[in-house]
């Protein structure tokens, strides 16, 4: 364990219970913001226009037959 990860965890032994469920709130926001940052410009929705514009695409992928099965596209995502 490295020494910054050992800071973390003598602090979080150290709070009181009921901080606990914001510690873990705030950790789980930190490690989405970074997924969002590496995440590719295709998949990250950035407006509502650009939400738009993708459905958009997508609703054209699904008229042309351009489709993946569910399991394909977790796939990806867990490639990510």
């Amino acid at each position: 364990m490295s020494i910054e990860k050992q800071k973390l965890y003598n602090e979080i032994e150290t709070l009181p219970e009921e901080l606990t469920d914001q510690v873990i709130n705030f950790v789980e926001y930190l490690k989405l913001s970074y997924i969002d940052k590496e995440a590719p410009d295709s998949i990250t929705i950035k407006s509502k226009k650009d939400l738009k514009e993708k459905l958009q695409k997508g609703l054209e992928d699904i008229k042309e037959n351009k489709v993946y099965s569910l399991d394909d596209v977790f796939s990806k995502i867990d490639n990510i």
